[in-house]
Order: structure tokens, then C-alpha cells, then sequence
């Protein structure tokens, strides 16, 4: 009536090995298939050889494929790891950067209301305006003029 009287514990755990030897070689043939395609030393014919060779004799073709280029295959690994860490890095300098600096017209607006609330001089306000026109560094917001005494 249950499963586990119906094998040994031996023959479960054998056929546990076999399941996992199962799913590991095909494992092992997608990324042998993925490989071929990614090599871009190899001409057209040379991956139509391999993946012909492991396709109809899998086994045999895996066993020599990876004897006769394991070294490359983790080099071209290695080398798609590597560029996607950096196409990684970049996209996110890029999108870090980009939300960080606001724009002219926001920093022109901005100023034009310190102006307008007395905050700058209009020296103050020329010499931020051609900063930002000129598409200096981000002008800080000007400090307000001391107030004098007859304020």
C-alpha cells in the first residue's frame, strides 16, 4: 500500500542517484548547447559538427566536449559574467547620475524665485544664471543677502 514498503531503502536511495545523474546531464547538455552557440571562435560548420555530435551520440559528444574544451568553455563563461557585471554597473552610474542633477529649466525656476522673493541680488542672479546656462556645475542655491539694517 505505501511506497516505502514496496523498495528497499537501498533502491530508494539508488534510484535517487539515478534522478540526480538524470537531471545533471541535462543540465550539463543545455549549457554544452549554450556554449556552442556562444563560442565565437568556432565557424558555422564547426558548431553544426558539435551540436550534431551531442545531439545523436549524447553521451559520447558531452564526455568529449567537455575533455577536449572545458578550459574555453569557462573562459567564455567567466568573460559573460564579467559583461554583464559591467553593463550592470554602467545602467546604474547612468540611472544614479541621471536622477541626481536636476535640470536647467528647474534650477532657472528656482533662482528666479529666490530672486523674486528678494533672497539674491540681481548680481547674484546673473552670475548663477550664466553658471547654468553655460552648463556649469549645479549652481547651489545662492545664500540670501545679509539683511541690513533698515529691514
Amino acid at each position: 500500500m505505501y511506497l516505502a514498503y514496496d523498495f528497499p531503502l537501498l533502491s530508494v536511495f539508488w534510484s535517487m542517484l539515478w534522478l540526480f545523474l538524470w537531471i545533471l546531464w541535462f543540465v550539463l547538455l543545455f549549457r554544452i548547447i549554450t556554449d556552442i552557440f556562444r563560442d565565437h571562435d568556432m565557424n558555422g560548420w564547426a558548431k553544426a559538427g558539435w551540436l550534431a555530435f551531442v545531439v545523436l551520440l549524447p553521451f559520447l559528444g558531452i564526455l568529449v566536449y567537455v575533455i577536449a574544451r572545458s578550459k574555453d568553455m569557462g573562459r567564455r563563461e567567466i568573460a559573460q559574467a564579467r559583461a554583464q557585471q559591467q553593463e550592470f554597473d554602467s545602467y546604474i552610474r547612468k540611472t544614479a547620475s541621471g536622477s541626481a542633477r536636476s535640470s536647467s529649466v528647474d534650477e532657472l525656476a528656482r533662482l528666479s524665485e529666490l530672486r523674486s522673493k528678494g533672497d539674491v541680488t540681481d548680481e547674484e542672479f546673473r552670475r548663477a544664471k550664466a553658471l547654468i546656462l553655460a552648463d556649469g556645475p549645479p549652481a547651489a542655491a545662492p545664500q540670501p543677502s545679509r539683511p541690513t539694517a533698515d529691514r
